[in-house]
């Protein structure tokens, strides 16, 4: 065994991907922060603070996951601009982060496959400090520096076992739509949450359920890593632009009528432990869902220490540069970013019927 607290290195190879990795955490030892130059902190203690700097997400369960969204309200608060300072917005109490008040997620789909887990969904996020209009961007561990979108923020998950730090993780947020997916430790993570396609949006990245007015808990088989066909891969300003794979068949699935935790959206706080996070009034909440459900399945999580630096033959250096096409795919419009980079109109166009 090993420590979580401890740095060593350990390379992975898998065909055409490679991956080093340095420094694992738990939220129980992470420091205050992780990257340099982050505006929140990783020490987040427990409780909730709907003014809490926490930039730890976790991906659990359908009662029990967070998205990345801005500190402040205001228009400028796109997530273009944002994208480095965003912080955690959870369903459930207990984590030391902001919860998301009850009525925002208006649709929620939680997928376990052997390899990843994924939420999917639709809601109001101006509750979350999207501004209205916002077709939002992509968020992940790597960024234009290797530092993050946003700078050092963690995920964590025990959709795998024992709650360990997912290292390859992709969430696209606007402010209607968002999708979530964490990877499991393993050569495959670095296809299965590519983090190049950021003007390619949820429904071409993460193919899976968007209805509104339903909540559930399903499993599935892992889907064809996004942009890759074959031998062929994708690039973001290629003439032609393919279809979105299609969405993995789901079984087991299990409903819920809503989920939440008692936060109203004028968002009152509870006293925390976070570093850094200072609470103003009290409330009480927590997580909760309609239905009871099944508990997750899928293998023991690698707890493999690693860093931020992933290569994969064929991607260059994850820069994608110019404007994605909307024909055949519904890739939204607009500039492709370098390596992880959030990009306006990220997340709103779905692809057409395969």
């Amino acid at each position: 065994m090993f420590s979580f607290a401890s740095l060593f290195s350990l390379t992975l190879a898998s065909g055409a991907l490679a991956q080093t990795y340095s420094a694992t955490y738990l939220p129980s030892n992470a420091p205050k922060t992780t990257e340099q130059g982050q505006s929140g902190t990783n020490q987040c203690g427990d409780g909730h603070d709907q003014n809490s700097m926490c930039q730890n997400a976790y991906l659990n369960s359908l009662d029990d996951f967070c998205l990345f969204a801005p500190p402040q309200p205001g228009p400028d608060s796109v997530i273009g601009n944002t994208e480095r300072i965003e912080v955690a917005w959870c369903t459930k109490d207990g984590h030391g982060t902001r919860l998301i008040p009850d009525g925002a997620i208006q649709g929620a789909h939680f997928v376990q496959t052997p390899d990843y887990v994924q939420i999917t969904g639709i809601g109001d996020l101006t509750k979350i400090n999207i501004p209205a209009g916002d077709e939002g961007g992509e968020l992940d561990p790597h960024g234009a520096d290797g530092n993050g979108n946003p700078i050092g923020g963690l995920v964590f998950s025990n959709a795998f076992g024992q709650l360990a730090q997912i290292h390859e993780w992709t969430n696209f947020m606007s402010a209607s739509e968002f999708c979530f997916r964490a990877c499991k430790d393993g050569p495959k993570a670095p296809a299965l949450c590519q983090h190049i396609y950021d003007v390619m949006g949820c429904a071409w990245n993460m193919p899976g359920n968007y209805n509104a007015g339903s909540f559930d808990r399903c499993l599935a088989d892992t889907g064809e890593p996004m942009g890759v066909y074959g031998a062929s891969t994708f690039h973001q300003g290629d003439p032609v632009t393919p279809p979105a794979h299609p969405a993995p068949a789901t079984s087991s699935c299990t409903p819920a009528n809503t989920i939440g935790n008692g936060i109203a959206a004028s968002g009152a706080s509870t006293t925390s432990t976070a570093s850094g996070a200072s609470a103003t009034t009290t409330a009480s909440g927590s997580g909760s869902v309609s239905s009871s459900l099944s508990s997750s399945v899928g293998g023991t999580a690698s707890q493999t220490a690693v860093s931020q630096s992933v290569s994969a033959t064929g991607t260059g250096s994850g820069a994608a540069s110019g404007s994605a096409p909307a024909s055949g795919s519904g890739a939204a419009t607009g500039a492709g970013s370098a390596a992880g980079s959030a990009s306006r109109g990220a997340t709103t166009a779905p692809p057409p019927p395969l």
